[in-house]
Order: structure tokens, then sequence, then C-alpha cells
């Protein structure tokens, strides 16, 4: 073997945790696009530091997260982590990265509390509350004054009727009604029955990705509240760009809330969906929201090393967090005082333009934090 160059760039090794397999594997290949493209744009050195990723598969389960970050911090000896995919992951990572002094930038995780014991974590994509506490608002200005709330019966599910619920009477507007599905897909017939004998205006759904969306649209759709004029007001988990060849048009005119669409009319976004559809490992993968996370956590890394110069310490890595903000492909964002995401949150319409469905921005709530709230 021949010996090292001199001038050979140090690597930096970052251990990325993503969710490769099982139920969430869709985060993987969008993560791993969007590095892909990151780098393509931006080189692998930074700072004389070779930027060296090393993934590792959770599957999505919180234990494997922290199997796996342990292992990362004490025998790879990772200088940062980034990635996760699911709340229960970041609270496992967290009691490794607290300990360790280990930087842990989180792709997707939208529990509020997440940050609150885990001073070495920031994170990049997004809360529940901050997206349903504008659009409970935003809904009432905009004439539903009843509504019918449909929310599943976890954590993040529990916490979208709650914020919902308050933004939107405290604007003056009636819950007429509310029921909790479980977590497993299930028949929404008669949840969307119960909602139809209310007479809504529009009913609010939160639900997971998985197999919720189409078992909900079938429902509505079967039951006639399309006719009804009945509209629907959902997160945007519900009309995921890559879930709009099983939603078909039947999703046509629902509103959603949520901090990114592929159809975000930017420059920087028209370069990056370009280059993401070009890099993508299956034809007609589009961009989400956990791609343009990633793709800004890896621009956030970048960052942090060119300011000190390849030479990482922990507690000014995150110091430097605190008040960053770039513009990303979905507009302009910050990191906050508390570690937590400030970005647009945009209200969007699924039209069909071209053939294509897509979610078309409406209205911006600019500069919204992890409460919901929007700070100047």
């Amino acid at each position: 073997m021949l010996p090292a160059q001199a001038d050979e760039p140090v690597p930096l090794k970052i251990g990325f945790l993503g969710s490769y397999s099982g139920g969430a594997a869709a985060f993987g290949q969008e993560t791993d696009t969007a590095i892909k493209v990151w780098m393509q744009q931006h080189g692998d050195v930074v700072a004389g530091r070779k930027i060296v990723f090393l993934r590792r598969d959770t599957g999505g389960q919180a234990n494997v997260a922290r199997q796996e970050a342990a292992e990362l911090v004490s025998r790879d000896k990772v200088e940062m982590i980034a990635g996760i995919a699911l709340t229960p992951e970041a609270f496992a990572v967290a009691t490794v990265s607290t300990p360790a002094h280990v930087p842990v930038l989180i792709v997707n995780a939208a529990t509020t509390s997440i940050l609150d014991k885990a001073p070495y974590m920031a994170r990049f994509g997004f809360t529940t509350g901050q997206e349903v506490a504008p659009f409970g608002t935003w809904a009432f200005k905009h004439g539903y004054k009843k509504v019918y709330a449909i929310y599943t019966d976890y954590g993040p599910g529990l916490e979208a009727g709650r914020v919902f619920k308050r933004t939107f009477t405290a604007a003056g507007g009636e819950i007429v009604g509310e029921v909790k599905p479980p977590f497993t897909t299930p028949d929404y017939s008669p949840y969307v029955q119960r909602a139809k004998d209310a007479h809504p205006q529009a009913i609010f759904i939160f639900a997971p990705a998985a197999g919720h969306p189409e078992a909900f649209l079938k429902a509505y759709k079967d039951s006639g509240l399309t006719e009804d004029k009945v509209q629907i007001l959902a997160t945007g988990d519900l009309t995921d760009e890559n879930q709009f060849a099983q939603l078909g048009d039947a999703s046509i005119g629902m509103i959603t809330v949520f901090n990114y669409s592929d159809a975000h009319n930017s420059a920087l976004n028209k370069e990056f969906v370009k280059a993401f559809i070009a890099a993508a490992p299956t034809p007609g993968m589009r961009p989400e929201f956990t791609a343009v996370s990633a793709y800004d956590v890896i621009h956030a890394i970048y960052n942090l090393v060119e300011a000190q110069h390849g030479k990482l310490d922990p507690d000014k890595t995150i110091a430097l967090l605190k008040g960053m903000h770039f513009e990303s492909p979905r507009g302009p964002i910050a990191i906050d005082q508390h570690r937590d995401i400030v970005e647009n949150i945009y209200i969007r319409k699924v039209e069909k333009i071209d053939g294509k469905l897509q979610n078309t921005e409406i209205d911006t709530i600019p500069m919204v934090n992890d409460l919901g709230e929007q700070v100047k």
C-alpha cells in the first residue's frame, strides 16, 4: 500500500442515520439523493477535510438508532451525526449524543419537545405545531367556520389535533366533531360518515403518509362529500409528491399546509429539482420534504466545517448553529437560539399542471418558529 500523500485531505467522518429498509425506506432514497446532489454541486472537500458519510440503516427503529449511534461515536469516531427519520429515533440518539457531546443535525422528527433535553441536537425539518398552528388561523380567515377534525391516535396526531383546535377556535371557528382513528391503516368510511353527519364546511385531517391518504380519499369520495363541497384541509404528509401516483386525481383540490413543495417557484428550487430528478435512483422519483431537509443539513455541515477551518469543536459547532441562516430550495431558513428551525410555512392546493399533480403554493406564512409563531 502506498503511503498517503502529505496534501491528501484528512477525512471528516459524519455518521448518517437513515431508514433504508422497512416502512420508512423512502427516507433513505430521498436523503441519499439529496446528499449526492449537494456533493456534485459543491465537491467533497471543505477546509482541507474530505467529507465522508458513514451510512447506517436504522429501519426506523429507536433501539437500532441508539445502537448505531453509539457505535458511530465509540468505534468510528465520527465528529457529527446527521439524519434521523422518526421522533422515537431522535429521543434514542439523544441518549448517546448528550453525554458524548456529539452534535446531531436532525433531518426529520417533528415532535416539538425533542430538543428540550438534547443540547447537542438541532432540527432542520419541521415540527407539527409549526405547520398546524398557522393553518387553524388561516382556515378561519378564509371562510371555514365549522370544521370536523380527524387525527390519528398517536403522538404527532394528538399534537396536530390539539394545536389545530386551539388556533382555529381562538380565531373564532367551531370544531363540530372529532375522531381519532388508530395508527394502523383503518377503513375510514365510518369516520368520514360521522364527519358528514356533522355538516362541516371542511374536514381537517392529520394521518401518517403510508396507506392512510388513499384510504381516507376513497372514503371521502364514496361518501358524497365531494359533491357536498366539503373541503379537505390536511398536513402536507398526505400529499407527498411521490404518493401522487397512488392518490390520483381524487387528491385534486385538497388544501394542505407544509414547509416545502417541489413546485416552489424559486431559481434555487428549480435547479435543485432538476438535479435531484437526474440523480434519483428510480425514474419519476421527485424531491419531497425529507430530501430538501437533508440537502439543507449538508449545506449547514459545510458551513460549520468552513467556519471552524476544518477543526471541529462540538460546543463551537452548536454555537455556530444558533443563528445560522441561508436560502434553501424551500425558501429562507434559520436556526434559532433554541436550535430549532424557523422557515416559511406554505398553504398549498393540489392541482394538475401539464398532466402532473403538484402542490401549488397559494399562500405563505413567513418565518414561523417551532411553536407556530411568526418571528421577525
